[in-house]
């Protein structure tokens, strides 16, 4: 433990400020270096007269599902929750939201990169971002946390010094994946509709659609929903019924909810067609997951984890819903989410990214090839059961495709490696 740890006082006199955005970042990221940052150190809310103070920050995203800030404080992890519909006015008047310590740290761990460079300077504090990918707001960091080589290398030569690569924090998700009883025997196939109300409106009709005719295909085949924390089954039933206008479309419907048995210790949805989904209501339900054959997705940090559990996938883009596909991400996402406006830009920006050929799946953009199936356009759930039945008849393919995900992870360790360089940034202040 760090000598700092042993130091109390009655106000907190250094903070450390997580920023976050959506359900994938706050389980995947969040959670698991809160918790060992407090393994680490003597920090509020676990030692009420330590010194420094762990706190979250919730910062506008069109991927968050609006629970954030209910599960975040349900942890019991942080000495505060700021919900992000209150980011802007903890930018303009702090001092509204508490007491902030003259010194402090920020650190980036989900969201738009420049959420976190304006809060550090607002404060005055310190500023750590964790860069998968790319360092948006480089000069504006102390220090960066790199996933890869790659993303130190493409920063300015001046700023290198700042940039250390602690690897891939959802490397680690894979021992989390460990240790769980296993799954019955047989071919499992796990749905992820999405978390968020706009995805879920299309995911829960297409999906449980995609289940029965994969079901009509091979009545051995098994299936799960994992359900994220911020969603729940009442949700799920809305979205399959006809109040929600997508489902309308489509034929398959829940006709009822088994309670758990001697057999399976999950609650299962049963289609009108009889089609049993599994409900896996523990989170992160990583131990299941990584034990199927297929996983049958939506866009989100939902394929990073599947590609870090070497889970083979199909990526489903249904566009006919484009003008309720609103989970976007940056700035355009949100624009798309206001009143009025995102009618129109909501299927603007929808034909902007189609037209770009971006890769959507994290594993693709990882390596800049396809890896994983993207399935964008006009699709139906028949073209994707006819798919993931060829792909689960296809052991080879299978296997190809989980060599290929292993192969663009990095080792496990990134969270013991972020914990120090916050560290180092707290001893730097003291």
């Amino acid at each position: 433990m760090n000598s700092i740890s042993t130091i109390t006082t009655s106000e907190p006199g250094l903070t450390v400020v997580f920023i976050s955005n959506g359900p994938g970042e706050l389980t995947t990221w969040v959670k698991p270096i809160a918790e060992d940052l407090h393994r680490s150190l003597s920090l509020r809310p676990y030692e009420p007269n330590a010194l420094i103070s762990l706190r979250l920050v919730l910062v506008p995203c069109p991927n968050a599902t609006g629970n954030e800030k209910e599960v975040a404080t349900s942890w019991k992890l942080f000495e505060k929750v700021i919900a992000a519909k209150h980011f802007w006015k903890v930018l303009i008047n702090p001092k509204k939201y508490g007491y902030w310590p003259k010194e402090g740290i920020v650190v980036f761990l989900g969201g738009d990169q420049f959420w976190s460079v304006l809060l550090a300077a607002r404060l005055k504090y310190k500023n750590i971002t964790y860069s998968e990918w790319i360092t948006r707001w480089p000069f504006w960091n102390d220090r960066i946390a790199a996933m890869s080589p790659q993303v130190r290398k493409i920063l300015p030569k001046k700023l290198k010094k700042r940039c250390i690569v602690v690897g891939d924090l959802m490397a680690d998700i894979q021992k989390e994946a460990k240790g769980l009883a296993p799954l019955p025997q047989g071919k499992w196939v796990a749905i992820l509709p999405g978390s968020k109300k706009a995805k879920l409106s299309i995911g829960i009709p297409f999906f449980l659609e995609v289940a029965d005719l994969l079901s009509q295909k091979n009545p051995e085949y098994n299936f799960l929903i994992p359900l994220a924390p911020t969603t729940n089954i009442k949700e799920i039933c809305y979205f399959s019924s006809s109040k929600n206008v997508i489902a309308r479309k489509y034929n398959s419907k829940i006709k009822q909810i088994e309670l758990p048995n001697k057999k399976y210790p999950w609650r299962r949805l049963i289609t009108e067609s009889g089609t049993k989904l599994h409900l896996i209501e523990t989170y992160p339900a990583y131990s299941f997951i990584s034990q199927c054959d297929l996983a049958i997705t939506t866009i989100g940090a939902n394929t990073s984890e599947l590609g870090s559990l070497g889970v083979p996938m199909i990526v489903v883009v249904p566009t006919q819903h484009l003008t309720v596909m609103e989970a976007w991400d940056g700035f355009l996402g949100i624009i798309a989410r206001l009143p009025i406006l995102k009618y129109f830009l909501g299927l603007l920006i929808g034909l902007w990214r189609m037209r770009g050929k971006k890769f959507m799946a994290w594993p693709n953009i990882t390596a800049n090839r396809m890896v994983v199936p993207e399935r964008i356009g006009n699709i139906t759930p028949k073209d994707i059961a006819s798919e993931a039945n060829d792909w689960l008849n296809s052991p080879n393919r299978l296997e190809g495709q989980r060599e290929d995900l292993r192969s663009l992870r990095g080792k496990p360790g990134a969270i013991k490696l972020m914990v120090k360089e916050i560290i180092d940034l707290i001893n730097m202040i003291n």
